[in-house]
């Protein structure tokens, strides 16, 4: 048997083994896409949330190795044009620590990112930037080396500028007050699902609904909450008619009764009663090989960020149109 596996015969198969999703690769990566499609030029692999800012009509972008990037989408922009991506932040006392989902703070004209060691799970941390001069407006620390391991993943920001923090490793939600302060964390025995396999990635997307609640994904159970902030932060399990949001990660709403919950595939789900249940109406695919972690509405439309870069010497990152069909 050892000799097999030291022989031409089995190197060769392991060759043509290899090949093969190398070239599904390369002919996904060469096939015209069936969407519109944003290219642009990044200084890194890994890009883990983005969203649309209309106001200065640009996609913000989060790093994974720490830090924020800015893509500008100029009027005479056409498709097909590679656009470029410019780092705005990136901080020397957060190395080590990913960028992950943020939020933009139009009101305050900000942006609240979350921030975490993600292999060791030993720190987190909520920071806003000032949308204008990148300033930092503040660093909350949510978790440290003396508490439990945590992991910062999502958040999002209601009416009064408060920040939700999902925490993907313990399965709870962080509130920081609209001045940075660390008010109290939201905890529920329903968010922890009883199998092992299903606790590996938690809490994770969370948007804020118009009708005052918050909408929050678990990722490997598939589970959706509704979180009534009024009543106490009452959690419900929102019962989905025809599947579940299984390995989901960043959610936007569409609309109040549309949210996007994008991964692979991403799903489209519909709500007639408020989102004490809802119904899976369509899925994209977007960029399979590429990694759907977020979306962003720009005018309408629905764009997936996707992690992977691919390309060198310049790395080149996608922002796919999300068409959703039954």
């Amino acid at each position: 048997m050892a000799s097999f596996f030291c022989s031409t015969k089995f190197l060769l198969l392991l060759f043509f083994v290899s090949a093969i999703p190398i070239a599904f690769i390369i002919h996904l990566e060469t096939s015209s896409p069936t969407t519109h499609v944003y290219h642009y030029h990044s200084t890194g692999w890994l890009r883990e949330c983005s969203k649309w800012d209309n106001a200065n009509r640009r996609f913000i972008v989060s790093f994974f190795e720490g830090g924020l990037g800015v893509i500008p989408v100029e009027a005479d922009y056409s498709p097909g044009d590679v656009l470029q991506e410019i780092p705005v932040v990136k901080e020397a006392d957060l190395t080590g620590n990913a960028s992950l989902g943020f939020t933009i703070d139009r009101e305050r004209n900000r942006v609240l990112v979350a921030v975490a060691d993600v292999l060791g799970n030993r720190y987190s941390a909520l920071a806003a930037y000032d949308l204008t001069s990148w300033n930092r407006v503040f660093l909350t620390k949510l978790s440290g080396p003396e508490d439990e391991k945590a992991f910062a993943d999502d958040v999002v920001v209601d009416t009064e500028g408060n920040a939700y923090i999902t925490d993907a490793k313990a399965d709870k939600i962080w509130k920081v007050g609209a001045n940075g302060e660390l008010k109290y964390t939201i905890k529920n025995p329903i968010f922890t699902p009883k199998e092992w396999y299903n606790k590996l990635i938690g809490l994770n997307g969370i948007v804020y609904h118009p009708n005052g609640y918050l909408l929050v994904g678990h990722t490997f159970s598939g589970n959706l909450f509704k979180i009534e902030i009024a009543k106490g932060d009452e959690v419900k399990l929102v019962k989905i008619d025809n599947g579940s949001l299984k390995f989901g990660d960043g959610m936007e709403l569409l609309s109040p009764t549309k949210l996007v919950v994008a991964g692979n595939p991403t799903r489209l789900v519909e709500s007639s009663d408020d989102w004490e249940s809802g119904t899976i109406v369509g899925k994209a695919k977007g960029a399979i090989h590429r990694l759907s972690t977020a979306a962003t509405v720009k005018e309408g439309t629905v764009y997936l960020n996707h992690m992977i870069g691919l390309g060198y010497p310049r790395k080149k990152h996608v922002l796919v149109e999300a068409v959703f069909s039954a």
